[in-house]
């Protein structure tokens, strides 16, 4: 582990202490001025004297239950997930420190003091952290404390992970070399890189170079102290959950298919069902103007719910499932004939020419209108009251075509697991931009590893991805 990742994880410990007390002082003082006092006079006898070394005591307290809830593990989680388990944590010790408080008459007395302690707490706390964070990938965008990494492999996948490890220098990871294939060539070219200090880690992108080469760069990393990192295959991917069980003496491994069972899809249904509400409520003015902008520039359906010869347009959901979707028109009619027209095709060029999917980057078949309505996603609005009555859901994998669900390998076939969202882990990492195995990838490992955090945070995000736009077509 780099110097810079340890500094910055045991820094963090006494700069929490320090926002915790001061936000104890920031509450006692609140207390005391005017604007609370004439509402609520102070009756209690509590100096500033008596109250500092409680405080003191109680912020060596909170960063206990800090340490408990994982808030000080040197592989730090995303920001927003780093957030909420701060206020959980808060959560859990204001509802201890109550407890203790209980019975020390004096300071129970002073509810207010309690209750701002929380707030100035979650204020403070999250700020010095966002600070912090944005301090520290100031410095990796500058290559301090970055980890300087190796790609073995040249294949799509690798050359996926390059360009985002390139782009995105705040993810911590600078490539000084990537080979074809780990042979004789390669390693003595990576233990010169490793005797000059500048090699960290190695990372097998290539998940089909085989199981002994695989194992012989592990051999190597460990003899040479380095980071292994590798790229799952499909395969992988979809059994990274699993549970052992045992029956008459033999282990017997389950795979988990997603966590999204039980009350997870309660949860989720009940939040797509609120949250979809809420949001058709807002846009419903937009919506209307979007409506009349189309049927201006071209009278007729401002939906695009009908093929060309009257048929419903279909999608397929979860289960493998089809059912009828639609959304605003973008495109001039009769547009979805032109995808199976071969003189068409060859002349303007499908970008996912080798994949189930069909993508043109700069489609002939878009209106001026659908132009602007693509490039802010608007076309999408009306995805909300398919969320609504339970086709779609706000977040998951993107909804498929039937004749591209055909052309799916058995293992893509994952993706049919959940319902299709509005936006995903895909769309919000690359859009249109991504291979469609890096598509399939992504959306596993969000089927695999669902929780209400990554929903949250994945809405939050496709606004700024949006607004990018990234990869919109």
């Amino acid at each position: 582990m780099k110097r810079a990742e340890l500094f910055f994880t045991f820094v963090l410990l006494p700069l929490d202490y320090v926002a915790l007390v001061a936000a104890g002082f920031a509450a006692y003082s609140a207390r005391f001025y005017p604007i609370f006092t004439s509402i609520r006079p102070v009756i209690f006898d509590l100096t500033l004297q008596k109250f500092a070394p409680v405080v003191m005591s109680i912020a060596i307290l909170w960063l206990l239950i800090y340490a408990l809830s994982g808030l000080y593990r040197t592989k730090r989680p995303r920001l927003f997930d780093e957030l909420v388990k701060t206020i959980l944590a808060n959560l859990a010790a204001m509802a201890i420190i109550l407890g203790f408080l209980f019975f020390s008459r004096g300071l129970f007395e002073s509810r207010f003091i309690v209750l701002a302690s929380l707030f100035f707490v979650t204020l403070f706390v999250g700020i010095e952290r966002l600070l912090i964070r944005l301090l520290q990938r100031s410095l990796l965008r500058a290559g301090i404390g970055a980890r300087h990494i190796a790609i073995i492999g040249k294949n799509k996948t690798a050359e996926s992970i390059r360009r985002a490890l390139t782009d995105q220098p705040s993810l911590g990871y600078v490539v000084i070399a990537q080979f074809e294939s780990f042979n004789v060539t390669a390693r003595e070219k990576l233990l010169k890189f490793k005797q000059r200090g500048e090699l960290d880690a190695l990372l097998l992108a290539d998940p089909e170079m085989g199981r002994e080469v695989s194992q012989e760069i592990l051999t190597f990393t460990d003899t040479e102290q380095l980071g292994y990192f590798y790229a799952a295959d499909l395969f992988l991917a979809a059994v990274s959950h699993t549970q052992m069980h045992t029956y008459g003496g033999i282990p017997i491994v389950e795979v988990k298919k997603t966590p999204l069972d039980g009350w997870g899809a309660i949860y989720k249904r009940l939040f797509d069902i609120v949250i979809s509400l809420i949001l058709i409520i807002i846009t419903l003015p937009l919506q209307l103007l979007i409506a009349v902008a189309l049927f201006l520039e071209q009278p007729g359906r401002v939906l695009f719910s009908r093929l060309p010869n009257g048929a419903k347009v279909m999608r397929i959901g979860e289960g493998g499932r089809p059912f009828h979707y639609f959304k605003f028109r973008s495109m001039v009619k009769n547009a979805h004939a032109f995808r199976f027209d071969p003189a068409f095709v060859k002349k303007y060029g499908n970008i996912r020419n080798g994949t189930p999917l069909f993508k043109l980057k700069n489609d002939p078949r878009v209106t001026h209108v659908g132009k602007i309505l693509r490039k802010l996603s608007l076309d999408e609005l009306p995805e909300f009251y398919l969320v609504l009555l339970g086709r779609m859901s706000l977040v998951g994998p993107r909804p498929h075509l039937p004749e591209e669900v055909e052309r799916y390998k058995p293992l893509q076939k994952k993706v049919l697991t959940l319902k299709p969202g509005i936006t995903g882990m895909a769309q919000v990492s690359g859009r249109a931009d991504l291979d469609f195995d890096d598509e399939v990838r992504l959306d596993t490992l969000y089927i695999e590893n669902w929780s209400p955090a990554m929903d949250l945070r994945i809405l939050l995000k496709t606004p700024l991805v949006v607004l990018g736009k990234k990869g919109a077509y």
